[in-house]
């Protein structure tokens, strides 16, 4: 395969522009977005990354979990599509860029091809993957996931929200439930690029991160039951206060992840209290765990620690614990020749770049599984991400497309 040559780049203001016109959507209180799976603006969102790929030449499918498939074709129709994507959905208090950035630059490409006149034998597909984020309806990266098989699509229908309302019948509100059969495509290979959501490249002065393994993670989503009280009239003695095993849990996790450092994090970032008044001791509480690693064992070793010493405390707090996981994945290592194709591309375009973990979790991890995958970062300010305060600069941005770029033609093989 020919290289492309060094001077082949993308359009960054176009880019960026882009960026800033889907921010629109679904703003934020404080400068970011607020682009929840599946609500009115995520169905805007959707709509407007429709007429730009549409304008851009493509043909737009949706399967149906929803995924978005911006098809742009090659010069071989027997060959192979090179897939290139991530999401468009945020979450309560999201950032402009995480996900957006890679399904953007995505369409990025294809603009700068076109502007180029560069043909591919490969075509270029353009994926928005519905439901990455989770926060809405578990798991995260849901869509991904049954095109992976990794989850039943009833199953993902049948996912609800805090508010009860089930994940099939909000997509089919929405208006994008596609006919596609999830799942059935066949990849070439697939590149996504995203922001690094951690403070690494940027602490390290990095252009790029060459991501060579994904973080393995289990959400576990925890129910102490106690009883509820009177707080002023219970004695202390005679309480059950689900809030103490949540305390206590929440003190366990982070030891758990303490003793696995320096390959290891874990907390709880979701809590539910109930009935959540000042002066009633909680009877129940609802909590997820977030434990990860690149590393299965330890990952399995954090995961089996708690479930051993959670209901002991519990227990002696006469209170009854329970636990499902709602989240799952081992850590994935990415395709080696893509990886190498990644970090050819940065030395060739002048990028400062170095090997990097995903400390997130993407939807890369799940299609890895059906297909060569391979991961590009860009530094992000302060490694601040699931934030309205996430940001980037217009170079980095433009930096990790212009690898992506280059990864994608290598990939999809130019015509000459």
């Amino acid at each position: 395969m020919t290289a492309p040559a060094a001077n082949i780049r993308i359009d960054p203001d176009r880019l960026w522009d882009s960026l800033m016109e889907m921010a629109q959507i679904g703003p934020g209180v404080a400068g970011g977005n607020n682009r929840q799976t599946l609500t009115d603006a995520d169905a805007e969102g959707r709509a407007l990354f429709r007429r730009w790929c549409e304008a851009a030449g493509g043909t737009v499918k949706v399967d149906r979990v929803g995924t978005m498939f911006a098809e742009f074709p090659g010069t071989d129709p027997d060959a192979l599509p090179v897939y290139v994507g991530s999401h468009l959905d945020t979450q309560p208090t999201g950032g402009k860029y995480d996900g957006v950035l890679g399904v953007l630059g995505g369409l990025e490409v294809i603009r700068s091809l076109k502007d180029l006149g560069i043909c591919t034998r490969h075509p270029i597909v353009v994926v928005n993957w519905t439901n990455e984020e989770g926060t809405r309806f578990a798991p995260a990266m849901l869509a991904s996931g049954v095109f992976a098989g990794v989850h039943d699509l009833d199953w993902a229908y049948g996912r609800t929200d805090a508010k009860g309302l089930r994940f099939g019948d909000e997509l089919r509100r929405i208006g994008w439930m596609g006919a596609e059969e999830v799942g059935a495509r066949k990849m070439h290979a697939y590149l996504e690029l995203h922001i690094e959501q951690g403070p690494i490249l940027e602490a390290e002065g990095k252009d790029i991160g060459v991501v060579t393994h994904g973080q393995g993670l289990r959400w576990i989503q925890c129910t102490v039951t106690g009883k509820e009280s009177h707080t002023g009239s219970t004695p202390m003695r005679m309480r059950r206060n689900a809030g103490r095993g949540l305390a206590q849990i929440t003190e366990l996790v982070h030891a758990i992840a303490m003793k696995h450092q320096p390959n290891a994090v874990g907390a709880i970032g979701h809590i539910d209290v109930h009935p959540n008044s000042r002066n009633i001791i909680p009877g129940r509480v609802v909590f997820t765990i977030d434990f990860r690693s690149h590393e299965l064992d330890t990952l399995e070793a954090m995961a089996a620690e708690l479930h051993e010493k959670a209901p002991a405390i519990c227990a002696d707090l006469g209170c009854a614990f329970e636990a499902e996981v709602v989240g799952s994945f081992d850590p994935p290592a990415f395709d080696e020749g893509l990886v190498a194709r990644v970090r050819a591309a940065a030395k060739r375009l002048g990028y400062s770049h170095m090997d990097i973990v995903s400390g997130a979790g993407h939807d890369a991890c799940w299609i890895n599984r059906v297909a060569p995958t391979v991961m590009i970062m860009c530094p992000c300010v302060d490694g601040l991400s699931h934030n309205e305060a996430e940001e980037i600069t217009k170079d980095w941005a433009a930096a990790g497309t212009d690898v992506l770029l280059h990864a994608v033609l290598e990939t999809a093989e130019i015509v000459e």
